[in-house]
């Protein structure tokens, strides 16, 4: 029977592990012999080919006469993985792995999963940025701006006679860390694939990864004569909006009940492009939805310690780009559906600090103020007397902000390091009996503070997260303190499942909180205050399916799903469609499978 929604997660396991009849032994039929099928990485099992199997597909001589199972060929993987020295090295021996042999590529990072997450799920900056030195052979979809003209037909081409469930696309403008990076973002839209399959059980036949290349400002790139996209500066404005159109309107034309991700497009570009698509098709940015859902479960996991409410908290985001404004939407819009809390009021808990200090409404009437972020400037008047004192021309800094709010949630996502000083913390924590601080700035070194210090300086009675692994900190007792990571991996597979399952026209805000409260439900720090506030990241594919749950629930209420069964069913046809990386059976058929 299905486990409850408020089921633990070993109950959770326990009801996904229970197999189908047939689910670890499924037959196909296949039309590929001799090395087409051992060339196929759909297909191929390598030494896991069957005596009967190499006897039917005229495999017998093109490979070493024994026989492996999954287990073997899983172990000897991760010895010559384990050989690797560096992360670019590890990252191309995956990449090469994955262009083999996709169930053993899943099955070894599924066994391994935290092991090789910063390898997988963030490849080094070097394997993008080297992308065209690098290069082997591709893999994706490449949209280049000077083939837009036949557009339809690349499209086309790469789609026919495919299901395909998920498109993640990326233009490559702002990735984490590295910024512009043209044509090798495709890297990113791959390994966004890569997750969704690993712990949002999505059958990579059916993802595409796909780059839009319209240019590159990265001088580097552009004067480098190995670079293998186009060589020109990016084009914006509206050829730049026509292309992005011309991509959506072919996967709505196309894959009408496909979800689009997008994913790493420049803060001018990725909120107005969500907002103008969302109400067309089923889309999702996990930069801006995807950080804003994790961190408000993990604060929803720290209001339950706390036994407070969101619209009792006075939260300070620090650092106002795309993530950081896609946080403080994401948690104003939770005020206002989960405590009924009236927008403007909503609005009003929320301080947005970027590198010009506290935006407040005289930020509008030079242009300082952004998209979206208008609804959160403060009133000039209330903060009259910090503008004459402030040394920087009428700034509002961080700690002037913090002396008078008096915040119960410090969120980070400035890149500033070590921007939550000592003396801010120690300020905040005279105030509040368990302050909330998210320091969530990656990489590691561009943290606003170390959670270790932060747990110092507050004495042990900081609840943290972070965007990055960090260590446990020590407690006052001696007790260690484990160090909850906001990575998107626990919930934007969830969600983007949960749209897809239910073929569900839009992702709603109300579904992407209905994640949030799953994930949020699921935290260790709600048994034990001082534990994890949220859940490890080894445990991500049982996350993820509890997010899909309550995410495809609310699409079927909310009127948005295109299927024809009910809630009740959403478990089992959940666990039905998680592709799992097992060898089926094979059987030769003319007709078969390519």
């Amino acid at each position: 029977m299905p486990p409850s929604r408020h089921a633990d997660l070993e109950s959770i396991k326990k009801y996904l592990d229970e197999k189908h009849q047939g689910d670890n032994h499924p037959v196909y039929k296949l039309a590929l012999t001799s090395e087409a099928l051992m060339a196929n990485p759909r297909w191929n099992k390598g030494m896991g080919f069957t005596a009967e199997e190499r006897e039917t597909f005229d495999l017998v001589g093109k490979l070493p006469v024994k026989v492996n199972t999954l287990d073997e060929q899983c172990a000897r993987a991760w010895d010559q993985y384990k050989t690797r020295k560096d992360n670019l090295a590890r990252n191309t021996f995956l990449q090469s792995l994955k262009a083999q042999n996709w169930v053993l590529y899943y099955s070894l990072l599924g066994r391994n999963l935290k092991d090789v997450l910063p390898v997988v799920y963030t490849p080094t900056a070097e394997a993008i940025s080297n992308y065209s030195h690098l290069f082997r052979r591709s893999e994706g979809l490449f949209l280049s701006f000077p083939n837009r003209e036949r557009m339809e037909k690349d499209f086309i081409s790469a789609t026919q006679g495919r299901n395909i469930d998920l498109i993640v696309v990326s233009d490559s403008e702002a990735i984490l860390g590295i910024g512009d990076q043209g044509v090798g973002g495709i890297g990113i839209s791959t390994a966004k694939s890569v997750i969704y399959t690993l712990v949002g059980g999505v059958d990579p036949s059916m993802a595409l990864p796909i780059v839009l290349d319209v240019g590159t400002n990265n001088k580097q790139l552009l004067d480098d004569p190995m670079y293998v996209g186009w060589q020109h500066e990016r084009i914006r404005g509206q050829e730049y909006d026509d292309f992005v159109d011309k991509f959506v309107q072919l996967v709505r034309k196309h894959l009408p009940h496909c979800l689009i991700h997008f994913e790493d497009f420049g803060v001018t570009n990725a909120r107005r492009i969500l907002d103008r698509y969302r109400p067309q098709h089923a889309c999702f940015n996990d930069d801006i939805q995807g950080t804003g859902a994790v961190t408000l479960a993990a604060l929803m996991s720290a209001v339950g310690v706390t036994k407070s409410k969101l619209t009792d908290q006075r939260i300070l985001v620090y650092g106002a780009g795309t993530a950081g404004l896609g946080i403080a939407i994401q948690l104003r819009d939770a005020m206002i559906q989960a405590d009924n809390c009236p927008r403007e009021e909503a609005n009003s808990k929320i301080y947005l600090i970027d590198k010009e200090g506290l935006i407040t409404k005289d930020f509008g009437q030079d242009g300082r103020i952004r998209q979206g972020q208008e609804e959160f400037a403060r009133p000039d008047h209330e903060w009259e007397e910090e503008k004459k004192a402030s040394l920087k021309s009428g700034q509002i800094s961080l700690l002037d902000v913090v002396k008078k709010v008096k915040p119960t949630v410090l969120i980070g996502t400035s890149t500033h390091a070590g921007g939550f000083t000592e003396e801010i913390v120690k300020e905040m924590s005279s105030h509040v009996d368990r302050p909330i601080i998210f320091p969530l700035s990656n990489p590691t070194r561009l943290v606003e503070v170390d959670p270790s210090k932060a747990n110092e300086w507050s004495k042990g009675k900081a609840l943290l997260a972070t965007g990055s692994p960090f260590p446990p900190a020590k407690m006052p007792n001696g007790k260690d303190y484990v160090i909850a990571e906001c990575n998107n991996a626990l919930i934007y597979p969830g969600i983007g499942y949960g749209a897809i399952i239910t073929e569900s026209k839009t992702v709603s805000d109300s579904m992407i909180i209905a994640g949030a409260q799953a994930l949020a439900g699921l935290s260790p720090a709600l048994t034990d205050p001082d534990a994890a506030l949220l859940p490890d990241f080894q445990d991500a594919p049982t996350v993820n399916y509890e997010v899909a749950v309550a995410v495809a629930e609310h699409a079927i209420d909310e009127g948005f799903a295109n299927v024809k069964w009910g809630k009740a069913e959403v478990r089992e046809k959940l666990k039905q469609k998680i592709w799992r990386p097992v060898y089926g059976t094979y059987q030769f058929h003319a007709d078969g499978e390519k």
